[in-house]
């Protein structure tokens, strides 16, 4: 046993004087000598990783005032700080100068030390969302420190059954992820489901929070997002009063909420801000283009390929005289189309916002212009698709935007083959795909699916928030207060 313990110390001091042989052959490592009264310490950090004041004003000024001790457990005393470690423990003091801690010894590169927290924290002041841009309400973004967003819904919720569970992810980057939820609201299996994925996760690196929400979906070979993303903490609040549960990240200004029903990907903050009426019209009207936005151009394909005895005699005529000299089929017509309307909306995302407005502008109308002109395609065609991308742009998330914008490849695919029919098809799998689908578990369409009119009071259109006192019944929560009430429109 004896020989087990020795050989257990060799291999640590080993491995401590491998990480310091490391860490010397970087320029921004430092490593310095203070002579106290009665000692000699050895104070080695991360220069970049450090803040400067913190250390000169909170660690070393205390250390060369102190009038006595020479032993870490006494000089642990006389730091004014609530996270120091003393540790012998190789990997804990190489994770920590890493991450901007102080490492004090009392002999040079030794086996023991006390770690002490001075990193510095650059972070970008809190401004307004540029993504989820809304009108009226609050106008408050995440940024990308974890302890910030943490007191951005905290401020929120002063609640102390507001449970924050810390892990880190990444092989390499160590990144610290924290997973938020509500004791007592939220219910414990989607809790355990969570943890579970996110401390399973097996990759090298995590640098947005992104990266997440792809390796914990329940089908991430899926094109429809299980998870909701999100920059704003006043939604996050009201996800987590709703059962739900948050995933933040540090170095990340979005979070990653579920589960989620494929509904919620379509309500928009300035919901809740209007009264019910306008704001279900609102919601109505959104439903209406997605749908256009959706079937316009496979509709086009179809009508003009099988079925143009549909179409009335007088536009008919039109669409004859929109499409002589154009020496394509209507599915090279639209496909020409709506890849040229992808290029333009790909380009404007990457180049910058001074320019990419000028180029969006300027190329739409010059190439719309020119392809009619050149007969390439007809000024019917040209009116359907800019509609189409119109409507579809009133998606408020955008990973749910994109995955409807590609939906209609297949659609007009499908058109081509069998028209009408082809369509049908093709939604009918789509449909079918989407009660596959799980968020967390959960089925994607629990708002609507089993039919229940509690479900229903907050999803094709808004009741009056009166009746949106409790959460959907999906998400099981505990508090006896808010799960066995009855609300009026349930009787």
């Amino acid at each position: 046993m004896k020989w087990f313990s020795k050989s257990q110390q060799n291999l640590r001091e080993k491995q401590l004087h491998n990480i310091y042989a490391m860490l010397e052959d970087s320029e921004d490592y430092i490593s310095n000598t203070f002579q106290l009264k009665n000692t000699t310490i050895y104070c080695s950090f991360i220069r970049t990783m450090v803040d400067v004041h913190i250390l000169q004003h909170n660690i070393l000024t205390p250390l060369i005032q102190q009038s006595d001790g020479s032993t870490l457990e006494e000089l642990r005393t006389v730091l004014p700080f609530e996270e120091i470690i003393l540790t012998t423990e190789s990997h804990t003091i190489k994770e920590k100068i890493l991450q901007g801690y102080v490492l004090i010894q009392t002999e040079k590169n030794g086996k023991q030390g006390l770690v002490v927290n001075a990193r510095v924290n650059h972070n970008r002041d809190i401004s307004h969302p540029e993504v989820e841009y809304s009108v009226l309400g609050p106008n408050e973004s995440f940024i990308e420190s974890l302890d910030v967003n943490i007191h951005l819904l905290r401020k929120r919720l002063p609640l102390p059954n507001f449970k924050v569970k810390e892990t880190t992810v990444g092989k390499f980057t160590k990144t610290r992820t924290a997973i938020i939820y509500i004791d007592g609201i939220t219910d414990e299996e989607t809790v355990n489901t969570v943890m579970q994925r996110v401390t399973a996760i097996d990759y090298d690196q995590f640098v947005d929070v992104a990266v997440i929400l792809q390796t914990i979906e329940d089908n991430p070979n899926s094109s429809f997002p299980q998870l909701l993303d999100t920059e704003r903490p006043d939604f996050t609040v009201s996800s987590l009063l709703e059962g739900k549960v948050a995933v933040l990240m540090d170095g990340s200004p979005y979070a990653v909420i579920g589960p989620i029903s494929f509904i919620e990907f379509f309500r928009a903050l300035d919901d809740y801000e209007l009264s019910w009426y306008v704001a279900s019209i609102i919601r109505i009207i959104r439903m209406i283009s997605i749908i256009f936005s959706l079937l316009s151009t496979p509709l086009y394909v179809a009508i003009l390929t099988f079925h143009y005895q549909l179409i009335p005699r007088n536009l008919l005529a039109t669409l004859i005289s929109s499409r002589i000299g154009i020496p394509f089929p209507p599915l090279a017509e639209v496909l020409f189309m709506e890849l040229t309307l992808g290029v333009l909306l790909e380009a404007g995302i990457r180049l910058p916002s001074k320019i990419s407005q000028t180029i969006g502008i300027v190329g739409g109308i010059v190439i719309g212009t020119a392809s009619v002109q050149a007969n390439l395609t007809s000024n019917v065609l040209l009116i359907l698709v800019a509609m189409a991308a119109l409507a579809s742009f009133t998606t408020p998330n955008y990973r749910m935007n994109t995955t409807l914008r590609l939906l209609r490849f297949p659609l007009i695919l499908f058109a081509a083959l069998w028209g009408m029919y082809g369509i049908a098809c093709c939604a009918g799998l789509i449909i079918a795909h989407l009660f596959t689908l799980e968020s967390l578990g959960r089925p994607y369409f629990h708002d609507i699916f089993p039919l229940k009119i509690k479900n229903l009071k907050d999803s094709f259109i808004r009741l009056p928030l009166s009746k949106q006192k409790l959460p959907a019944g999906i998400l099981r929560q505990q508090d006896p207060a808010r799960a066995n009430k009855k609300s009026d429109i349930d009787e």
